[in-house]
């Protein structure tokens, strides 16, 4: 299974890489000129080996040269990755993403679900991941619903504006599941970049470039996010 890496972290390590290539490039041209300059005339160094020691240089060389271009490619692709999510703003749009903040008292969400279901239940869950509030689904149908949660707990409590929580959805039509998610749609108004990914400002969300599933520029915006 192989790890995904971010622009930045893959920019720090061709950094790193060019570093130790550069300390290693140095240390071989001191010691070959230490061995030129110290070799005996009598028995000069061989010419076959002296050959296969100036094409270990170029090949390090060539390595540097190859570190140089990767790490410009990288910084061009960050830059155009924040250039290219700047086309979405002033757009509306539906993204895959369950998570905003609590602001003025209220929270709003999306929910999908594939068929209608004989009961379907909310969960809220704060950013330690534990539930604060759940309760039944407002509408149960096949499609895609609002939901405003009015930052009260289950026990009533109300809580404070500024933290972040997700919408958990479970669904189910007699014993079978019911497929559902949760989506983030609004106005697009503003991009910011995080370890080199592009995020959208919805609402009150900020979502990856990568969860959006939808664009629409004439659609009137639906529940704010």
């Amino acid at each position: 299974m192989v790890d995904a890496i971010t622009t930045t972290e893959a920019t720090a390590r061709a950094t790193a890489s060019r570093t130790s290539l550069v300390s290693n490039f140095e240390t071989f041209l001191q010691l070959l000129t230490a061995q030129l300059k110290n070799q005996d005339p009598l028995s000069p160094l061989d010419s076959n080996e002296f050959t296969a020691q100036l094409t270990q240089m170029t090949g390090v060389e060539q390595q540097l040269l190859t570190n140089d271009l990767l790490t410009s490619l990288l910084a061009a692709q960050q830059g155009g990755g924040l250039g290219g999510a700047t086309s979405y703003i002033g757009k509306d749009a539906t993204a895959a993403w369950s998570v905003t903040t609590l602001d003025e008292g209220k929270a709003s969400w999306n929910y999908e679900l594939g068929a209608s279901a004989s009961s379907a239940t909310l969960s809220v869950l704060d950013s330690a991941g534990k539930v604060v509030w759940t309760g039944p689904a407002p509408e149960r149908t096949t499609g895609t619903h609002g939901f405003v949660w009015d930052g009260k707990t289950t026990a009533g409590g109300q809580l404070p504006d500024g933290g972040v929580y997700s919408l958990k959805v479970t669904a189910k039509n007699g014993t079978n599941d019911v497929a559902a998610q949760v989506l983030t749609r609004g106005r697009v108004s503003g991009v910011e970049l995080y370890d080199g990914i592009p995020y959208l400002t919805i609402g009150k969300s900020i979502v990856p470039v990568s969860s959006v599933i939808a664009l629409d520029e004439d659609r009137a915006p639906a529940a704010a996010a």
